[in-house]
């Protein structure tokens, strides 16, 4: 591994690294396995259990990073900044809120569309559209074990770009 495949979880020197292609083979193979499962049990694809295997290595990051002082505000920059630089080698390229609880956190290359594509743009979006389920999962479970409590709804309005909007319930 080179540096560049991998980044530290924490300022431990002796902290677990991970390893951006490993990641992104589980995730690639992770959505067609849940989709194939919830397919034979329940009769249809079902979301909703890849956002709960996200929601559940969220919760896994805060135990690894620690808690994170601030308001809700402070919460969002610690996932576009800190988090995401982990996960995905980079930023969240833009973050906008209203103030009033509603956030929009957007990354205009989203680095798990980067090999992915179909002929037309509509096959590719719809291809990649269960993908975002498993990230915006990971969101709420960093907030929700930071103490904030949300719904968080993630769309690509035009590939490789993801927007995650992530509504605080007070």
């Amino acid at each position: 591994m080179t540096m560049e495949q991998e980044i530290s979880l924490g300022s431990e020197p002796h902290a677990m690294f991970v390893s951006y292609n490993a990641f992104d083979l589980i995730l690639g193979e992770l959505v067609p396995q849940m989709q194939e499962v919830s397919q034979s049990v329940y009769g249809h694809t079902n979301p909703a259990r890849i956002e709960q295997l996200g929601w559940r290595v969220g919760l896994a990051i805060v135990e690894r990073f620690g808690s994170t002082k601030g308001d809700t505000l402070e919460i969002m920059k610690f996932i576009c900044k800190d988090v995401w630089l982990v996960l995905f080698r980079k930023q969240i390229d833009n973050l906008k809120t209203n103030h009033r609880g509603v956030y929009v956190l957007t990354d205009t290359q989203f680095r798990l569309f980067q090999r992915m594509s179909r002929p037309t743009p509509s096959e590719t979006i719809a291809m990649a559209t269960p993908y975002l389920e498993f990230p915006a999962g990971i969101i709420r479970g960093i907030l929700e074990a930071l103490g904030v409590k949300a719904s968080v709804k993630a769309e690509t309005p035009g590939f490789p770009t993801v927007v995650f909007h992530i509504t605080t319930m007070h």
